[in-house]
């Protein structure tokens, strides 16, 4: 049995070619999909001193792998 619900949430080859190639309104795209998932990795807990537990997402290190994700997608060969 195969499952066909992952097709809907792959990206179209033809937005990671452009990508690829520099084109930043695909480059967006790419971003916009893995938004959430960047911001699941993100997300940290912290706790204060009553013991009340706060979850927020780390800046820093979204943008830093929203930036890894671009210089790969930059990097990708589509030979």
């Amino acid at each position: 049995m195969t499952n066909t619900s992952n097709k809907a949430n792959l990206l179209p080859f033809n937005v990671i070619a452009a990508a690829a190639n520099g084109d930043t309104d695909a480059i967006c795209v790419i971003l916009k999909h893995y938004e959430g998932y960047i911001a699941k990795l993100c997300t940290r807990t912290l706790r204060d001193e009553n013991g009340n537990t706060y979850s927020y997402i780390d800046e820093e290190m979204c943008n830093r792998l929203k930036i890894r994700l671009i210089a790969r997608t930059l990097a990708f060969n589509v030979a």
